[in-house]
C-alpha cells in the first residue's frame, strides 16, 4: 500500500508540474505576441503564429514517436478534437484582437476568468466534484477579475473598453476548449491530440485571413514582427503541450486553475517589458484572483 500511495502522490505532482509549466509559457506568450503584433492586423498575426505552433506540435509527435497513434483515433475523438480546435481558434482570434486594442494587464484577467466557466461546465457536464473551496475560489476569481477592470487615465471614454467584448469572447471559447479537449483527449496520445487541434486552428485562421485579403499585408512585416511572432508561437506550442498532458493526467477542475496562474507571469512580464503599471485597485484585484486560484488547489 505504501508503494501505491507513493505512486499516487507522484502522479499528482507530475500533473501539477505539467500544469505549472503550461502556465509559465502561456504567461510569456501574451507579452511576446503583443510585441510581435505592433502594426500588424491581429488576425494575420494569429495565423502566422499558428504556423509555428502547428509545426512545433507535429515535431513533438515525431520526437515522441507517436505518429502511429493518428490512425488509431476513433471517430468520437476526431469529433471532439476538431470541435476543441475550433473553440481554440475562436479564443486565439478574439484574445489577440483584444491584446491589440488594450493593454496586456487589462485583457489577461478577463481571459483568465474562463477558469470559472470551465469549472462550472466540468461540474455540470463531466460530473466532477464541487467542494466548498471550489465555490469560494470561483467567487474570488470573479471578484478579482472585476477589481482589475478599469479604464486607463489616458483612454478616451468612447473607445476605452473596445477590447472588452473580444476578451469576454476569448474567455468563453477558452472554457469550451478545455471541456471539449478533456473529452477528446480521453485515451488519445496528448501530443497527437494537440497537433490535430493545432491543424484545425491553422485552417480556421488562414481561412479568415484569405477571406479578408489580409495576406497582402505580409510583405510589410518587419524583422521584429517575424521574430516575436515566431517565439510567441513556440511558447504557445509548449504551453498547449504541457496543458493537454496535464488534462490527460488529471481533472479539468484542477488543471485549469493552475494553468490560469499564468496571469502572474503575464502581469510581471508586461510590467518589466512593456512598462505597463497596475493601479492599487488592480493590484488588489490580482491578489484576490490569485488567492481564489490557489484556493482551488486545496
Amino acid at each position: 500500500s505504501t508503494r501505491v500511495r507513493s505512486s499516487a502522490a507522484s502522479d499528482v505532482y507530475k500533473r501539477q508540474l505539467y500544469a505549472f509549466a503550461s502556465a509559465f509559457f502561456a504567461g510569456v506568450t501574451a507579452v511576446l505576441a503583443k510585441l510581435g503584433m505592433e502594426g500588424v492586423n491581429s488576425h494575420l498575426a494569429t495565423a502566422l503564429r499558428t504556423i509555428v505552433v502547428a509545426l512545433f506540435g507535429w515535431a513533438m509527435v515525431w520526437v515522441a514517436g507517436s505518429s502511429g497513434a493518428v490512425g488509431a483515433l476513433e471517430p468520437r475523438s476526431w469529433l471532439f478534437l476538431i470541435l476543441s480546435g475550433l473553440a481554440t481558434g475562436g479564443s486565439w482570434l478574439c484574445y489577440f484582437r483584444a491584446l491589440q486594442l488594450g493593454e496586456v494587464n487589462q485583457v489577461a484577467p478577463v481571459d483568465k476568468s474562463s477558469t470559472v466557466l470551465t469549472m462550472l461546465l466540468s461540474i455540470l457536464l463531466l460530473g466532477e466534484a464541487a467542494h466548498w473551496n471550489t465555490l469560494l475560489g470561483m467567487g474570488l476569481i470573479l471578484a478579482g477579475t472585476l477589481g482589475m477592470l478599469q479604464r486607463k487615465p489616458r483612454e478616451r471614454a468612447s473607445s476605452g473598453w473596445g477590447w472588452l467584448p473580444w476578451a469576454v469572447l476569448s474567455a468563453v471559447c477558452a472554457s469550451l476548449t478545455s471541456i471539449l479537449g478533456k473529452v477528446g483527449m480521453t485515451g488519445v496520445d496528448s501530443y497527437v491530440g494537440t497537433a490535430i487541434r493545432n491543424m484545425v486552428v491553422l485552417a480556421m485562421a488562414w481561412a479568415l485571413v484569405l477571406g479578408l485579403g489580409l495576406q497582402r499585408e505580409i510583405p510589410t512585416l518587419s524583422r521584429k514582427n517575424w521574430g516575436f511572432l515566431a517565439v510567441s508561437g513556440v511558447s504557445t506550442g509548449l504551453s498547449w503541450m504541457f496543458y493537454y498532458r496535464a488534462l490527460q493526467e488529471g481533472p479539468a477542475s484542477v488543471v485549469a486553475p493552475i494553468d490560469k496562474l499564468s496571469i502572474l507571469v503575464t502581469v510581471g512580464f508586461s510590467c518589466l517589458v512593456l512598462r505597463e503599471r497596475l493601479s492599487r485597485r488592480a493590484a488588489a484585484g490580482l491578489l484576490v484572483l490569485t488567492c481564489g486560484t490557489l484556493l482551488l488547489l486545496l
